[in-house]
């Protein structure tokens, strides 16, 4: 499949393989559906105690490389933490690329569900004249 080139980014400071495994083939099947070519993954063990770790210096690194597309996450959390994230988001979009995420952080709003059954008080009244 040829289409545009993306690099994912994974913050796993504490994870098991199980679960480096789960996110990568998520990031893998996100790529898939929407025709893009995952070109590598870049993978953060620490606590990301500044925004320039090994892992995202790399990718950084990559972003500079001619007809990258993207970036991809499974959630905006893998950026860090928030003052840490934040100067990550500004250095993805100085690159020039987008930033894609597998899943929104914020929960959709959802109306609560109503029953539509009538009760007698909201039965329209019917007159039935002959």
């Amino acid at each position: 499949m040829n289409g545009p080139t993306v690099y994912g980014f994974l913050r796993l400071p504490k994870s098991a393989a199980a679960r480096q495994t789960a996110l990568t083939e998520a990031l893998a099947e996100y790529c898939r559906n929407h025709e893009l070519v995952l070109g590598a993954i870049f993978i953060e063990r620490g606590t990301g105690a500044n925004a320039h770790s090994a892992a995202f210096t790399g990718l950084l690194d990559v972003l500079d490389m001619p007809d990258v597309y993207g970036v991809v996450l499974p959630a905006a959390s893998h950026l860090g933490p928030k003052p840490i994230a934040a100067e990550r988001k500004r250095e993805i979009a100085g690159s020039g690329v987008r930033l894609m995420l597998v899943r929104d952080s914020k929960p959709a709003r959802r109306t609560p569900h109503r029953s539509r059954r009538r009760t007698p008080s909201s039965t329209p009244a019917l007159d039935a004249e002959t």
